[in-house]
């Protein structure tokens, strides 16, 4: 599968479509999911053209793969759901069709702000 450039994520982005941000490095983007699920629902993206985890974890620099996973850190701390400042959170992330992957562009979902409740159902 070859990356989308025309995918929703990518043209936030290229700020073809407007978002309400919440962060951003060299790397990472974060802003908050159109449609949330839960009380606080935040996505938080790579900058670079990839598609799901594992196309992240096999072609993203160290850097990025480092400035990812402390972004998602960071996202917490901000919106005020991490351990240090509140409850906890979760995060998620879906690969492909049987993972439930609507957009082919790596994001992780922050969910918090509330009980959570089971993982699967």
């Amino acid at each position: 599968m070859s990356y989308d450039k025309n995918n929703i994520f990518a043209k936030i982005l290229r700020k073809e479509i407007p978002c309400n941000k919440i962060f951003e490095n060299e790397y990472v983007f974060s802003f908050y999911d159109i449609n949330p699920q839960k009380k606080i629902h935040a996505l938080v993206i790579p900058k670079g053209e990839y598609i799901n985890l594992d196309d992240f974890n096999q072609r993203a620099s160290n850097q990025e793969i480092v400035a990812m996973s402390k972004a998602i850190s960071e996202v917490a701390n901000i919106l005020g759901i991490s351990i240090e400042i509140g409850k906890g959170y979760r995060v998620l992330t879906n690969l492909g069709e049987h993972g439930g992957q609507e957009v082919p562009h790596l994001h992780f979902h922050l969910f918090g702000g509330e009980i959570i409740g089971k993982m699967v159902e």
